[in-house]
């Protein structure tokens, strides 16, 4: 074999166990990310209060209908569908934008009964919240 000929083939066996390399990095990663689930984006601080038993049966705004089990958050702009992170007194839920409101003046979320009482809110409390990103 001529020299040339041996490092040519010798530097594409090198690239080829670099890729292989690389690819098993990013497998690796995506695999990581895919485990570690939503992760939260910012941190905002809002007041909000529960929708209580009042709502249920009522239909939403995003086309579903509220049920005692019902763990969501009513808001004014957040797109319906979208999760946020909700934590009040160190008990974090992740949640779904589920209606549209509240129309209740003083507060910024309304909580479905079901999630308030998860986070053990009750009347109107000072929650932190932040948009969930996929991981």
């Amino acid at each position: 074999m001529r020299p040339a000929l041996a490092v040519r083939e010798l530097s594409l066996a090198g690239l080829a166990l670099l890729a292989a390399a690389i690819a098993l990095a990013v497998v690796a990663q995506t695999r990581h990310r895919a485990k570690t689930g939503p992760q939260p984006v910012g941190s905002y601080v809002a007041l909000a209060g529960s929708s209580g038993a009042a709502a249920f049966g009522r239909k939403t705004a995003c086309g579903g209908v509220i049920t005692q089990d019902t763990e969501g958050v009513a808001h004014p702009t957040l797109p319906c569908g979208a999760r946020i992170f909700v934590t009040f007194h160190g008990h974090t839920v992740l949640a779904p934008v589920v209606d549209r409101g509240p129309y209740t003046p003083g507060r910024q979320f309304d909580l479905t009964d079901a999630l308030a009482r998860r986070l053990g809110l009750s009347g109107v409390q000072e929650i932190h919240w932040s948009y969930a990103r996929a991981g």
